[in-house]
């Protein structure tokens, strides 16, 4: 069977959920092998043995904590003329995406971004993605050398699937272009003890329904109760009530949670672009002619005042 690539997005040695999920889409497709790359990289390779790597390629150097991707770019490029993969696959990470767009120029190749499904093909790899803001899915592969894909997290369940996860040094030579842009300092973000937007299960986001940035604190309580991450809708984000960092939608960032609670978000379209991938989506909206309740699976026509407050306080009574 074919060797498929995997890109390992850690800190440290602690590999992160997305890399997770690769590895039980890469062995839909092929044998994993896993390529950690920087601090702790050979650290990372019990979790990723125990996930299904059948081998995790290894390179420590500290051009890759100094220097912004490049360094990535040209130790894949080294695993890829190692190894002649079926694929390479890519956490969907704003990094991710410049890292394989700049993978797939070097090596010749083509690209496919925020795939949500992968399957085996006849001639490769065929992708699903959702396209033109959510309104179409398609299936498409690539027609041109080593398939670089990018899959956006929580696309596939974690899957444990033991395998020998042989440890191996990758042989990687940086470029000059390599260090051509160096990292001068960093500012640690400050932890808000929820999960990562992009990569959380369950997401709860607020709207113009809100009504003011005082009160996403019961938005923040709802998604407390249910270790949830917090977004908010391009509304609620200009008009200052919660950080841009936050922003679900075209212009902020895309989900794709296990579940989604829409609290006071009417359903534009530049919001339903960023979370109609979401499995089970939920609607929390006193307008019931709102076109959130067009795509949502169960809708709530109520005062988000009145049915979150509720719906958190049942929440932590089931919990005990």
């Amino acid at each position: 069977m074919a060797e498929v690539l995997v890109y390992v997005d850690h800190v440290d040695g602690a590999v992160r959920k997305p890399t997770l999920e690769l590895l039980t889409l890469a062995r839909r497709i092929g044998e994993p092998v896993a390529v950690a790359l920087g601090n702790g990289a050979a650290d990372t390779a019990a979790t990723l043995a125990e996930h299904g790597a059948v081998k995790v390629l290894t390179h420590e150097a500290s051009e890759y904590a100094d220097y912004l991707v490049v360094p990535k770019v040209e130790a894949l490029q080294a695993a890829v003329e190692a190894v002649s993969p079926a694929a390479v696959l890519v956490p969907s990470s704003a990094e991710g995406k410049e890292i394989a767009a700049r993978l797939a120029l070097r090596i010749g190749s083509g690209i496919i971004t925020d795939a949500v499904d992968l399957e085996a093909g006849d001639e490769g790899p065929v992708a699903t993605q959702s396209v033109f803001a959510a309104s179409f899915t398609t299936k498409s592969r690539v027609s041109k050398g080593t398939p670089v894909i990018t899959v956006k997290p929580n696309s596939a369940a974690v899957e444990a699937a033991p395998a020998a996860g042989a440890v191996e040094a990758l042989s990687v030579t940086f470029s000059a272009q390599a260090t051509g842009t160096k990292v001068t300092g960093r500012t640690p973000r400050e932890s808000t003890g929820r999960p990562e937007l992009t990569e959380a299960a369950i997401v709860v986001s607020g709207g113009r329904g809100v009504n003011g940035a005082e009160n996403f604190a019961i938005i923040e309580a709802l998604a407390d109760s249910l270790g949830a991450a917090v977004g908010a809708s391009r509304a609620a984000v200009d008009a200052g009530w919660y950080p841009h960092t936050n922003q679900v939608g075209q212009t902020g960032k895309s989900v794709s949670p296990q579940l989604y609670i829409a609290s006071g978000i009417s359903g534009a379209i530049q919001h339903r672009a960023g979370m109609q991938t979401s499995k089970t989506i939920v609607a929390i909206n006193k307008d019931a002619e709102a076109p959130i309740f067009d795509l949502v699976d169960y809708g709530v026509v109520g005062d988000l005042f009145d049915v979150v407050p509720a719906l958190t306080e049942e929440i932590k009574t089931r919990k005990g």
